[in-house]
């Protein structure tokens, strides 16, 4: 199996991922067996309702001392319950300290995760294997709001099952209500995605507006994936958010986060812009500033 690998942007160094459950993805996306297995059973909602049902248990609550020591989890960032997590989920979806991450100037990434930026709509298929059509228009299941952004710019980021699974508003603005988009539940590890990048146009999704001073109307699609059993969104809607502040949280699975900007309002940093054309993403945490605002 081909490693996979990013950039981590604090010390420019390449780094090789050690994916949870990356053999089992591999077998389900390029073996036959496990292709039939994914289409029958894998993506289908039950087999994610039932891997979240598992991971409330007070049995799944066993699995996570040894994956905080595989993984190196650094705990001390994190607030811990006086009695400790008794679930997996509960350690999965914990909350951070605020002091280990601060709010950057201009955008901001919404959560850890690993980083890819499109300046243009037109530059997703440069990165993208041929063939791996992403459609706006399905993605968004809105005619008018994919006319709004088809000439303008896309962050995505991937949320690993390692990192800290709540995600935050990159900007400030008006925060609408949530449309909800019934899909399937397609793994959005890279080893599904360098195979299908349109799996985002399948999978559930969340998708809200926030209307900014500095960056026009900003979409936020909140992705759901295989074994995520639940979006949960813990802002208010029609008031004003501030940037930085929680947004919702995923439950157990890895889930991405993909932020739309429209045509001439944001500028991303030009680290992140190199290391998407490489064909790397970039590690980042919640807070670090991802673009500048063109107009303020």
């Amino acid at each position: 199996m081909k490693k996979l690998k990013h950039i981590a942007r604090a010390s420019g160094a390449i780094i090789e991922e050690d994916v949870p459950g990356g053999a089992f993805m591999n077998w389900l996306y390029n073996r036959p067996l496990g292709k039939m297995s994914l289409w029958f059973l894998i993506k289908r909602k039950a087999f994610s309702v039932l891997g979240g049902w598992y991971m409330n248990t007070k049995a799944s609550g066993k699995k996570v001392a040894p994956f905080i020591n595989k993984y190196n989890v650094d705990i001390e960032e994190y607030e811990i319950p006086k009695s400790g997590f008794k679930t997996f989920n509960q350690f999965f979806y914990r909350k951070i300290k605020p002091q280990y991450r601060s709010i950057g100037d201009g955008v901001v990434s919404p959560s850890d995760g690993r980083l890819l930026v499109f300046q243009h709509m037109s530059d997703i298929t440069k990165f993208f294997v041929k063939g791996s059509e992403f459609d706006l228009k399905t993605f968004l299941n809105d005619s008018k709001l994919s006319e709004r952004y088809k000439n303008g710019s896309m962050a995505i980021i991937r949320l690993a099952p390692v990192d800290y699974h709540r995600f935050h508003f990159p900007v400030s603005g008006m925060a609408s209500a949530i449309n909800k988009i019934k899909g399937d539940y397609y793994s959005v590890s890279p080893i599904a995605l360098g195979k299908k990048l349109d799996i985002f146009c399948q999978n559930k999704r969340e998708i809200m507006t926030v209307q900014t001073i500095d960056a026009g109307r900003v979409v936020i699609v909140d992705v759901g994936a295989t074994l995520t059993g639940s979006i949960i969104q813990t802002y208010q809607p029609n008031l004003k958010v501030v940037k930085g502040t929680e947004k919702g949280y995923f439950a157990f699975g890895g889930s991405t986060v993909v932020l739309l900007f429209e045509s001439n309002q944001i500028q991303f940093d030009k680290d992140l812009i190199d290391n998407t054309n490489n064909g790397l993403e970039t590690s980042i945490k919640m807070g670090e500033q991802i673009a500048v605002f063109v107009n303020s």
